[in-house]
């Protein structure tokens, strides 16, 4: 590993240096160098201004402060996080606002529940087959481009969706929307990655997620509603008009971040690359650093393999296949939520939107306690730890509270089948609900940060390949869980599930004892 010190002499040369190593090397020896790169900013960096208008690093100011880590403000992180965050709703809403209107969807068609319930399983799917090629696309020609192509592809997809007259029609269409919605997470945790150190990642990441699963809280209420008055066609026009509209605030806001790219912000990116924003704010600053004056940077090559890559890797399977078992649970519940409350309690397609606003309010506020907690955690662990930093325990500042979420979880998974099957008063289930919700958001976004520190430069692929796991888990799981109910009864079913996380736990114990030792030995490997 260089010598720190040697990173915060800045000039052309170091400038240079900062871009390559961000391009180009491995991730595990850039985790290692980020956080010496962290205590020398501490160290010499002014603060950063919270105006709108970048401080953009220049020949001048090279040679006399310490080189960023991102050049983006406070206030340009937020806004670029919150763009990020809305783009990250389109695949909450394209799912969730689909749930309610599953029976008046098959009654309409001339199908069963069952076989719409595939349409949510074939939707899950591709929504962790196409994140693998997106991802690995964002990884190598950039974020924003990438983005705006799926944007196109969800926008058809809606049209479609919204003209359907057919079954085989509704199957493909929503496979062709998931695949264009669904990357958005994956693209979006790789911005943060890009422009937030890890000490203040755990945060941002929060936001992001609540951003993702806001459309757990209102996204049912909205299907509710327009099934009950305009009709379940009206739910795919409204995602239509809001994804062009979005769009469009994408085209003209977001900046390219990808750090092989732009490096740490102050590189001016190129063609459609750049935003109209960016290039307002060019001609206003002048003296940002020119292309000419850094070294032709050759673009990563598209690596469709690297999710993949990475789950074969024994670092961190073990914590993604826990965290995709629990998600996957989460997602078979509220899946059948619709089907059970309309048959057990015999609620209407408004009523059982509503149902679902105590889920979406304890995603909401699970993703957001948590990330604070995990910045928190975060800081006590790097003020605790005296060794190297290839030596901090990162397995331990970001994964020791999955102890209490997974317990919680289990608890209500358990109750939530037996209050069903007996026919409880309908607001245990619905409390149910939202500790799931919670419990459930709250490991997802701790087992993502964790991957996004692990792999910083290659966060869309690692983000991939998580929900490559968690999709294919859930796809078969939400298949699954009306026959299995309605075969043993939904007591027996949710006690069997309860068993499944249980079992799972044994995947958490194996990465907190061996993940951090596993990962130094990788590390060793590489540089050797």
């Amino acid at each position: 590993m260089e010598d720190p010190k040697q990173q915060g002499v800045l000039g052309e040369q170091p400038a240079r240096d900062h871009l390559n190593r961000e391009g180009k090397d491995d991730p595990s020896r850039v985790m290692a160098s980020e956080d010496a790169q962290i205590d020398v900013e501490r160290r010499t960096s002014k603060p950063e201004p919270s105006d709108l208008e970048a401080p953009v690093v220049t020949k001048e100011t090279t040679s006399s402060s310490a080189i960023p880590y991102s050049i983006f403000t406070p206030v340009q992180k937020a806004l670029i996080v919150a763009v990020v965050s809305f783009a990250a709703t389109f695949t909450g809403f394209a799912s969730n606002i689909y749930f309610p209107v599953i029976p008046t969807i098959a009654l309409d068609l001339g199908v069963s529940s069952e076989l719409i319930n595939l349409t949510v399983t074939s939707y899950m799917i591709f929504q962790g087959l196409s994140p693998t090629i997106w991802g690995a696309i964002a990884d190598a020609q950039g974020r924003r481009l990438t983005y705006i192509f799926c944007f196109i592809v969800f926008f058809g997809a809606c049209v479609g969706l919204a003209e359907t007259k057919h079954y085989y029609q509704l199957v493909i269409l929503r496979c062709v929307q998931s695949t264009g919605s669904a990357s958005t997470v994956a693209i979006g945790a790789g911005v943060i990655g890009d422009i937030t150190k890890r000490e203040e990642r755990g945060g941002y990441m929060g936001y992001f997620q609540a951003g993702l699963l806001v459309p757990l809280a209102i996204g049912p209420v909205l299907g509710g509603v327009f099934a009950g008055t305009l009709g379940w066609r009206a739910i795919f026009w409204f995602l239509t008009i809001y994804s062009g509209v979005f769009l469009m605030i994408l085209i003209i806001v977001l900046p390219e971040t990808l750090r092989s790219m732009v490096g740490n912000g102050s590189v001016p990116a190129r063609g459609v690359s750049k935003s109209p924003l960016s290039r307002i704010m060019q001609k206003r600053h002048p003296e940002m650093v020119s292309t000419e004056s850094l070294p032709n940077q050759k673009r990563a090559p598209i690596n469709f393999l690297g999710p993949l890559q990475i789950l074969c890797g024994r670092e961190v399977v073990f914590i993604v296949v826990f965290v995709s078992l629990y998600y996957t649970i989460w997602q078979m519940t509220v899946t059948v939520m619709s089907s059970l409350f309309a048959s057990v309690y015999g609620l209407g397609e408004i009523e059982i939107g509503l149902t679902y606003i105590a889920n979406g309010v304890g995603t909401v506020l699970g993703t957001l306690t948590t990330g604070k907690f995990l910045d928190f955690e975060y800081g006590r662990a790097k003020r605790s730890h005296t060794g190297a930093a290839e030596d901090f325990p990162l397995e331990r500042a970001r994964l020791r509270s999955m102890w209490i979420t997974a317990g919680i979880q289990c608890v209500s998974v358990l109750i939530f089948g037996w209050t069903l099957q007996y026919r409880v008063h309908i607001a245990v289930p619905i409390v149910c609900s939202f500790f799931l919700g919670y419990t459930a958001v709250s490991i997802y976004s701790a087992g993502s940060t964790f991957l996004v520190d692990v792999f910083p430069n290659q966060a869309a692929s690692a983000t991939a390949a998580v929900n490559l796991v968690r999709c294919l888990m859930g796809a078969g799981g939400t298949a699954a869980v009306l026959p299995i109910s309605n075969a043993i009864g939904v007591g027996r079913a949710f006690t069997l599930f309860t068993g499944l996380m249980v079992a799972g736990l044994g995947f958490l114990v194996v990465q907190l004892r061996h993940g951090a030792r596993w990962r130094r030995e990788l590390e060793k490997k590489l540089h050797e």
